[in-house]
């Protein structure tokens, strides 16, 4: 509802449709909402910034530097609001994550031990258990006093199968991706949906894992 004029609006509304003022945030629907973006992972990454900009100089601040309190904090509410959104939106990475958020798919771990270590995922057994066999070796190496250019030589080896890996989750998430938006335009309904979310969640967290392990070679190799 409008705190100007008491008049009530839809709930992605910027500006109430009767007396024309800017609205609180209140109740906002999402990102995509917001943005007047389809709830889809393969969006038009120049409409996407032409309505960021757009909004932007419509909740600019400065427009509402002499109106009331509250159309001020508007003013800042919504820019705030926008910003997030176009940052989320814009990363093709933050938005599956936000997409399977807002599907009640969240991709965090949900099989962490007791002590907070994560299993590995039964599709990345093979490679942890090599690397953790080179990194092994590269210790040793280490201990040895083989030389910087010995160890850099050896952990870019260890590295090459998970950027494989890395390359192949890639390709899987734009294939889903497009499975999703497909499902998306033609209005498919939960029974359709409900897998090809949960196949992007699984992809999410082996992505997540070997970023991890992408990132434990390179401490090794700064160690």
């Amino acid at each position: 509802m409008c705190r100007s004029c008491g008049g009530g609006a839809p709930v992605d509304a910027h500006f109430c449709p009767q007396c024309t003022k800017i609205l609180t945030l209140g109740r906002q629907g999402d990102y995509f909402s917001f943005l007047s973006v389809p709830r889809k992972l393969n969006l038009d990454q120049a409409e996407l910034e032409r309505k960021f900009r757009a909004l932007s100089r419509q909740f600019h601040p400065d427009y509402f530097y002499n109106a009331p309190v509250a159309e001020r904090m508007a003013s800042l509410e919504r820019s705030s609001y926008l910003n997030d959104a176009y940052r989320t939106l814009r990363d093709a990475t933050a938005r599956v994550g936000y997409l399977l958020e807002l599907e009640g798919f969240a991709a965090t771990p949900v099989n962490g031990a007791a002590n907070g270590k994560v299993e590995v995922p039964a599709s990345l057994l093979e490679e942890v258990f090599a690397l953790n066999e080179e990194l092994d070796e590269v210790r040793s190496l280490r201990t040895g006093g083989a030389s910087r250019e010995q160890l850099q030589a050896k952990l870019d080896r260890a590295r090459l199968p998970i950027e494989q890996k890395r390359r192949e989750h890639e390709d899987e998430l734009k294939a889903l991706s497009g499975q999703w938006d497909a499902l998306v335009d033609r209005r498919a309904g939960d029974e359709q949906r409900r897998p090809v979310l949960a196949a992007l969640r699984q992809r999410m967290l082996e992505r997540n894992y070997i970023n991890n392990l992408l990132a434990g070679i390179e401490r090794e190799l700064a160690n």
